[in-house]
């Protein structure tokens, strides 16, 4: 089969993979295969990828082999797509929270953050039950906790854009401009 020819922005090429960190809810997997598409690259959703590997999902990890098994795996993938082409990868909430694995998106991609209010982030989560870290107890005071601990890390990525409850095209949109100041200016 033919493969397609890469289309590119006619206003940003991006000289090497962004990666997209933050808070579960935060928006990373869907303003991901937006920017994806409009950039005319692949797209790569970290917990889609482990649970291919692993063949069950990500609840179904951290319940048999637990949130360490699962960073392993996290980790194995992130490195392997990152010594692919240019592309979008969305990350788990952790990954970029886990030393190792925020080293490898240092060394070998662009990191953006996708910072949303902890309020906004909580009306998004609640409404599916695929957050395995959220079942241990009171889901708000959980996010809560974990907003505080993972903040200041996700600070260290080299990008931020605020993920707003408007709609995700104003988000895809915030983010372009951002790269073409990194990237152009």
């Amino acid at each position: 089969m033919k493969e397609k020819p890469k289309r590119y922005s006619a206003t940003l090429v991006l000289p090497k993979t962004l990666v997209l960190v933050g808070m579960m809810g935060a928006g990373k997997s869907s303003i991901g295969w937006r920017l994806a598409r409009k950039l005319g690259i692949p797209f790569h959703d970290t917990d889609q990828e482990v649970e291919r590997a692993a063949g069950c999902s990500v609840a179904d990890i951290f319940e048999t082999w637990g949130e360490k098994a699962f960073r392993d795996a996290e980790r194995r993938v992130i490195k392997r797509l990152l010594s692919s082409s240019t592309q979008v990868v969305s990350t788990g909430d952790g990954a970029f929270v886990d030393e190792e694995s925020r080293e490898l998106i240092k060394e070998n991609a662009l990191s953006l953050w996708l910072r949303a209010d902890p309020e906004v982030l909580y009306e998004r989560v609640i409404r599916r039950d695929t957050r395995p870290l959220l079942f241990e107890g009171d889901a708000k005071q959980i996010l809560d906790e974990m907003v505080e601990r993972r903040y200041p890390l996700y600070e260290k990525a080299d990008l931020i854009v605020e993920s707003n409850d408007d709609a995700h095209e104003a988000t895809v949109e915030r983010v372009m401009e951002v790269l073409k100041s990194h990237i152009y200016d």
